[in-house]
């Protein structure tokens, strides 16, 4: 008998939230491998800074400390992200608990919340989509409004793209114990390290390329 019910009228309310918990907790591990990623880019990008510093390229210095800053904002993002996941699944299991003494579930206005907002993140916009059908078809939030699942990225996103050159700053004094950055934002490197060594074009040719590559990386991961 249950399993003509369920040929007839689909999965049960229980079985919905359980397909939605399994989904959430896939997520979670993504968002983890995502930042770990981040993290090991991030701190590659750091030694170079550190290295094209002692080398007065105070340029080439800039151009990763704004990566890192983006990579800071993309990490916070994505730890925010997977603890509002957990949210969710929080919210979840309450609406089981009740559902047994109920037999009903019941709309959450702090789901529909939650996944409004994560909706819009490029991430997992896809996924929550998903869930949010299935939710819907559970009885537990409203249908998703169309201009919610079109509004791409949060407002806050579009700052990852043009950093305040006072972050970048503040990355770049922190990196190199205060030769650049806050105490020298723009201009030569202060004369603290001796004079630079000569060194051949191949050389100086094969650095540029490795600080290219290493941007080129951490830009892949922050755009997903």
């Amino acid at each position: 008998m249950q399993s003509v019910n369920r040929l007839l009228f689909g999965p049960t309310p229980e079985e919905r939230i359980k397909t939605v918990q399994s989904q959430l907790r896939t997520e979670q591990r993504h968002l983890d491998r995502e930042v770990r990623q981040l993290d090991a880019a991030a701190a590659k990008a750091k030694a170079e800074v550190k290295k094209l510093a002692k080398k007065g390229d105070v340029k080439s210095a800039r151009i990763l400390a704004r990566e890192v800053v983006r990579s800071n904002k993309q990490k916070n993002r994505l730890t925010t992200s997977k603890a509002q996941l957990n949210s969710i699944g929080m919210q979840l299991q309450h609406q089981q608990a009740m559902f047994k003494v109920t037999g009903a579930m019941q709309k959450s206005t702090e789901i529909m919340k939650i996944s409004n907002q994560l909706v819009k993140l490029p991430e997992i916009s896809k996924v929550m989509r998903e869930m949010g059908m299935e939710m819907t078809k559970a009885g537990i939030m409203e249908e998703m409004l169309e201009d919610t699942l079109d509004s791409g990225v949060l407002g806050e996103d579009e700052g990852l793209e043009e950093e305040a050159d006072g972050e970048v700053d503040k990355v770049l004094f922190e990196l190199t114990d205060g030769k650049l950055g806050q105490a020298a934002s723009a201009g030569a490197l202060p004369d603290l390290v001796g004079p630079e060594p000569v060194r051949a074009p191949q050389e100086e040719e094969s650095e540029r390329e490795d600080m290219e590559r290493m941007q080129a990386a951490l830009d892949g991961l922050l755009r997903g």
